[in-house]
């Protein structure tokens, strides 16, 4: 049976000035996403060649763990802020083990 696993990388990057928030806003939802059924990783990162952006790597147990987080209350929260703290719309790269 083939690995389920999901494993996605995504990148907020904030409007200028809005990197400090933009940290907050991620740091406060982290302990709730890691605690979500299915949720294997759940790393925020900021990036050494662009200071400011924001980096997760993921790992999700299926596609129907990623899928409720996806619509879970701790993405909705940091989802109404995105709007008012990001330059551009995220970036979401799903990736395949070798």
């Amino acid at each position: 049976m083939p690995d389920q696993t999901i494993h996605l990388i995504a990148r907020l990057v904030p409007k200028p000035g809005s990197e400090a928030a933009l940290a907050e806003a991620v740091a406060a939802i982290v302990p709730d996403v890691q605690a979500e059924p299915g949720c294997i990783a759940y790393v925020a990162h900021e990036s050494l060649s662009a200071p400011g952006t924001i980096v997760f790597i993921e790992a999700w147990a299926d596609q129907a763990a990623l899928d409720a987080h996806s619509t879970g209350p701790a993405l909705a929260t940091l989802a109404a802020r995105l709007g008012e703290l990001l330059a551009e719309k995220p970036a979401l790269e799903r990736l395949r083990r070798l």
